[in-house]
């Protein structure tokens, strides 16, 4: 059962040290003995090492031990809480603060006692346990104090096949200050192994590419192993999350501004040519750089409000048939049948790729998820790398020295 906010464990050898006090006042008694010649000294000395080392053995074989202090705080909730004896445990209970009891399990030949759940933050925890041979203990211990929690999403989605330019993308879904400790709990895994490196595009969201495009075939894994770890300003990492994916074949689209055509290869063998009509000059100009494709809708409500342009100032509010997304910013390819006289020769649209209803459907039936769009030849600056789709415009001299310890 997990309480609320999760909490952290640390192992300490309580009953070692209780044992090595006692070994220590044995020794000191045991040496002193008067009249006695310095081999006579040495010889009792030596016999009370012995007797010290069988009374330590002999306190361990009765001990009782818990595998958290008394008062301790801080314990990772994500770690089990044991209790053991050499004999055989009688009765263990641990609740939390209200009273609710932690689930549990007991090993078979009941000498070891865990926890069966997650802790979880901001509770306090108390534990009465005894022994067959009349051992006790009775403590209590705190979990972190969490001013929040950071719940993980991932792309892409589990088992989906993706283009050779997706990047990972890691969201904890609240602002985070120790970026390293964030990092340090995410685990990418790559067959073939691929090098890589994160970039935080904004204060909640991380991203993972490699170098240059994936090679079709490569499987990849994701975990994010982040429940108990501290994230920074009072944040702590919530429930695991994982993903994993593959990278299908490799479709890039180019698109000339100069020619106003779109064409598209597959596996670097050429598909086909489509006429296009892209922003209008001087005036919404589609951005050349690196696109991803991103989500893509048979039909699609677009609002020029959503990007600050209203209405009465040349704005829209549209529904388009298939529409494939190349930018967090509103670029999409879509199907725009008022432009088929425009396309292949005149930019009309407000940035987005303008095709037949035809050409619409074919390329997003032809493109997935990750598979890249090259814009080039137009008079605007270049797709911005945190766009959200545009990671791939920015160098791995940048992008592969990161950013975790930049300002907030």
């Amino acid at each position: 059962m997990k309480n609320s906010l999760p909490i952290a464990r640390r192992l300490v050898a309580a009953a070692g040290v209780a044992c090595i006090s006692l070994a220590a006042a044995s020794c000191s008694s045991d040496s002193s003995a008067e009249n006695q010649s310095a081999d006579q000294e040495s010889t009792a000395a030596a016999g009370a090492g012995a007797e010290k080392d069988s009374g330590t053995e002999s306190e361990k074989k009765s001990g009782l031990s818990v595998s958290v202090k008394d008062g301790a705080q801080n314990v990772d909730p994500s770690k089990p809480v044991t209790v053991e004896t050499t004999g055989k445990l009688k009765s263990v209970t641990m609740t939390n603060e209200m009273g609710v009891e932690v689930k549990e399990k007991l090993s078979k030949d009941a000498k070891t006692w865990s926890t069966a759940e997650d802790l979880g933050y901001n509770h306090t925890y108390s534990i009465v346990a005894s022994d067959v041979d009349g051992n006790k203990k009775n403590l209590s211990f705190s979990t972190p104090q969490a001013a929040g929690v950071a719940e993980v999403s991932l792309t892409p989605i589990p088992d989906s096949e993706v283009g050779v330019g997706q990047v990972i993308g890691v969201n904890f879904g609240v602002p985070i200050t120790d970026r390293k400790a964030a990092e340090k709990t995410i685990t990418v895994t790559t067959n073939p192994e691929v090098k890589g490196a994160f970039y935080w595009v904004n204060n909640q969201e991380v991203r993972w590419r490699p170098k240059d495009y994936w090679e079709p075939g490569t499987k990849v894994e994701v975990k994010v192993d982040q429940y108990g770890q501290d994230l920074g300003g009072g944040i702590y990492g919530g429930e695991n999350a994982k993903t994993n994916f593959t990278i299908g074949d490799r479709t890039v689209a180019i698109i000339d501004n100069a020619t106003k055509t779109m064409k598209v290869f597959k596996n670097k063998k050429f598909l086909r040519a489509i006429p296009v009509s892209l922003g209008r000059d001087y005036q919404y100009d589609t951005p050349n750089g690196r696109y991803v494709i991103g989500d893509e809708h048979q039909q699609l409500l677009m609002d020029s409000e959503t990007f600050g342009l209203a209405h009465d100032a040349g704005g829209y509010r549209t529904t388009v048939d298939w529409a494939t997304q190349m930018s967090y910013s509103g670029i999409y390819v879509h199907s725009a049948p008022w432009s088929v006289w425009a396309q292949g020769n005149t930019n009309t649209s407000h940035g987005c790729i303008n095709v037949t209803p035809e050409a619409a459907q074919w390329f997003q039936e032809t493109m997935k998820r990750g598979d890249v769009v090259r814009v080039f030849n137009t008079y605007g600056e270049t797709l911005n790398a945190m766009d959200g789709l545009g990671d791939w415009n920015m160098s791995w001299d940048e992008w592969s020295k990161g950013n975790a310890d930049a300002n907030q």
